[in-house]
């Protein structure tokens, strides 16, 4: 099987954003940095939100300087509002999520803003990135929904209202849509179901696909993402991280155990599995716990000549 599935490393931003310690500035650069040398291209490394409510994420600029452009390899900044996009353009990201919601319950608690009006959010977003000049100026765009399988807040989310947000992102012509299960409560049958629900409404945009582990679910949804068809997946080195604007949703997906599992299936990933493990290890050890990923304890399987 010679498919090739990316997976956007998230670690830097949504692992970190949970974790009781604040790393500095300095040991985020590092992570990014062992992050890359284990094959990741695409990285979510920064967030742009206020350091009062995100500490783990103060220093966004600081981060960002200390990455400087290098061709193949994509920074990603995480937006939640226009502020936090003009403060990722300023920064020089190469790509920016913004952050949105299948719930008016999780967005108003999260950005103060309904569905609406964060699709009123984007498409002022999506101007300014047509009102910036110069040849290749400006970062890609993306959009993730958050709580697109459950909300802490409104409870269970349907098929057609997810579909019509995609829709209303899909015709701002944003080219890659995320859908994140926030709270891990998805499972394969739902996820393939939503997808195929979901695929009409995005148009030409690509779906990406962001789990938790917060039950368990993580791989076996992924699996059932790209039995769906999709091809690009988020997942966080050594499974850290959540998000800390809903209640208890812990664990991302492990990137090196949905890298092993792919790799037994003989996709493509692009990944040096021993790599990440050490880069899972390593940040356990600036956190002072040991990451929650499989891989990282058990260690890859190497079969006897």
């Amino acid at each position: 099987m010679s498919r090739r599935i990316e997976i956007v490393e998230v670690g830097p931003r949504d692992g970190l954003q949970n974790e009781a310690v604040v790393l500095t500035s300095e040991d985020r650069i590092e992570f990014v940095r062992k992050l890359e040398d284990a094959g990741a291209r695409r990285i979510e490394a920064v967030s742009f939100v206020h350091p009062k409510l995100v500490p783990q994420m103060a220093e966004a600029e600081t981060v960002m300087a200390g990455l400087p452009k290098d061709a193949g390899r994509s920074r990603i900044g995480l937006a939640l509002n226009l502020k936090g996009f003009d403060r990722a353009v300023a920064a020089d990201c190469d790509e920016v999520n913004v952050a949105m919601s299948a719930t008016d319950g999780f967005g108003l608690k999260n950005q103060g803003l309904s569905v609406a009006q964060q699709v009123d959010m984007l498409g002022q977003i999506v101007e300014r990135t047509h009102n910036l000049t110069g040849a290749g100026a400006g970062p890609k765009l993306s959009a993730t929904l958050s709580v697109v399988w459950g909300c802490p807040f409104d409870g269970e989310v349907s098929d057609g209202q997810v579909a019509a947000i995609v829709r209303d992102i899909a015709a701002l012509g944003v080219a890659e849509i995320g859908l994140a299960d926030t709270i891990g409560v998805g499972d394969p049958w739902t996820v393939r179901r939503r997808i195929e629900a979901v695929r009409a409404a995005a148009g030409d945009a690509t779906l990406r696909l962001h789990f938790h582990d917060t039950r368990n679910t993580g791989v076996a949804n992924a699996y059932a993402g790209v039995e769906a068809g999709v091809d690009v997946l988020d997942a966080s080195c050594g499974g850290i991280g959540g998000c800390p604007f809903a209640p208890n949703a812990t664990g991302n997906v492990a990137t090196e155990d949905l890298v092993f599992a792919l790799h037994r299936a003989g996709f493509e990933t692009g990944y040096d599995l021993d790599a990440l493990i050490a880069a899972a290890q390593w940040v356990g050890g600036k956190l002072g716990k040991a990451p929650p990923s499989k891989l990282s304890k058990a260690g890859p399987f190497r079969p006897v000549a």
